[in-house]
């Protein structure tokens, strides 16, 4: 059995978490704390890509209360569902195994295979900080676990880590099949690779949300480059995630980068009948699967953004999001708006993809503000 969302499961739970996030803002020495990640650069304040926006149906009509809103997020993605295919079914208590237990520091690391889809297993790492919970938690997706935790060595990729020296659990997991360019996708799944990661995410909220150790209520994503696409996804189309961060993953459609990759078949590219090229769409290597439909249809990365209103998010921008991304991310602005809240959309900017202390250092502030 497929899964596929229904108007009521999604209107119910968007009402919600919209109440939920107005009755709690946060006073007004902690908005003013995050002010400069919410405040963009005044070349760009109020710009707007020239993508239609969230805020209009799409027969034209205009949104303009949040009920509207709530019709017109069901229409968002009904529209990406039916082009990107739908889900397998959700779990809703996925196994988890305990492999072996280290304490290293403060910190209980488990290593530990955790049931990701129906028919299919990872393994990955499970942290515990010190303390008594239930503790807020983030999930950590990356090509590979151990970079994660800080067991490689590939620096300032430590986000799980990091996180629970500083009072989260933390799950961390790599690629399904352990090739991020050949994913291994569970059967019947028949969605695009990078849906089906945001798949896999909805099933590590739920394996989290069922820990005794986890406040369900307090439960977020991030991840970079590879692991951003994934966070971005997986935040966005599963929205029990209280708020997300997404590392330089290209937050928009861009032919001219070569690592804003979304063509690329183990993403959204996808065509069991086609076989493209790696590399930039060109004329001998042309738009394929889900990615061809939707360039073609007018759709982009911001309609999915849209749907974080009114969760928290932040881009932590590198090389491929700098600050004129800040067009992109004004149309969340303007949702959020619409539903009474401000402050939910951040932006950092750095010179480089990879990251530095300073953007992991306030990746990290991000999710003490929201999350604790």
């Amino acid at each position: 059995m497929e899964y596929q969302p229904s108007r009521r499961e999604f209107n119910r739970g968007v009402a919600m978490t919209a109440l939920l996030a107005i009755a709690g803002g946060k006073g007004n020495a902690q908005v003013e704390a995050m002010g400069p990640f919410t405040a963009s650069p005044a070349e760009f304040d109020g710009k707007l890509t020239p993508a239609r926006s969230p805020l209009s149906f799409d027969n034209g009509s205009e949104v303009k209360t949040p009920g509207d809103w709530l019709r017109r997020r069901v229409e968002i993605i009904t529209n990406w569902n039916r082009i990107l295919g739908p889900w397998p079914r959700i779990i809703q208590r996925p196994a988890a195994d305990v492999l072996e237990t280290i304490r290293r520091g403060d910190v209980l690391q488990h290593r530990v295979r955790i049931q990701i889809a129906p028919d299919q297993n990872c393994e990955g790492y499970l942290l515990l900080p010190k303390g008594i919970g239930p503790f807020p938690a983030v999930f950590v997706p990356y090509y590979d676990p151990e970079t994660s935790v800080g067991l490689s060595a590939n620096p300032l990729r430590d986000f799980a880590w990091q996180l629970a020296l500083r009072g989260f659990v933390t799950l961390a997991i790599g690629s399904p099949g352990g090739d991020a360019r050949k994913p291994v996708l569970s059967q019947p799944a028949i969605c695009q690779p990078l849906s089906y990661l945001g798949y896999l995410a909805a099933n590590a909220w739920q394996a989290l949300a069922a820990m005794p150790e986890v406040d369900s209520a307090r439960i977020g994503i991030v991840g970079h480059s590879y692991g951003g696409k994934w966070a971005m996804f997986g935040s966005c189309l599963w929205e029990k995630y209280a708020c997300a961060a997404w590392s330089d993953p290209g937050i928009v459609f861009d032919e001219t980068r070569e690592s804003i990759n979304y063509q690329e078949p183990w993403y959204l590219g996808k065509d069991p009948k086609v076989t493209r090229k790696p590399g930039l769409v060109r004329e001998d290597s042309p738009r394929t699967g889900a990615y061809k439909t939707l360039v073609e249809l007018g759709h982009d990365l911001h309609e999915l953004h849209s749907l974080m209103a009114p969760r928290p998010f932040l881009v932590s921008g590198g090389e491929e999001d700098p600050p004129s991304r800040w067009s992109v991310l004004n149309h969340s602005i303007a949702v959020n708006r619409l539903l009474g809240v401000q402050d939910r959309v951040a932006m950092t900017n750095r010179a480089t993809h990879t990251p530095t202390q300073e953007s992991n250092e306030q990746i990290y502030r991000f999710f003490e503000y929201w999350l604790k």
